[in-house]
């Protein structure tokens, strides 16, 4: 069975190649003023949300994760919208 350690692991890799990805796919496009606004937010969503997961793991007690994993789960949300 995997353990939490592995688990919170493995999503801060994820998350980190997802953010980079993004940023990597979505440079590839032309720029123009409607993208570039677009393209700017969904940067700066999905690297926060590695971020955030990365601070989650850090957490110092339960209230705090929950807020971190909050941030984490409105990023992602704004990503994919």
């Amino acid at each position: 069975m995997v353990d939490s350690l592995d688990y919170n692991k493995f999503f801060v890799i994820k998350t980190k190649q997802l953010a980079i990805t993004i940023i990597k796919e979505l440079s590839k496009h032309p720029y123009n003023e409607a993208f570039g606004v677009m393209r700017k937010q969904i940067f700066r969503s999905s690297t926060s949300m590695a971020a955030s997961y990365r601070a989650m793991c850090r957490a110092r007690s339960k209230a705090e994760r929950f807020s971190k994993i909050s941030i984490v789960i409105e990023e992602t949300d704004e990503t994919l919208f």
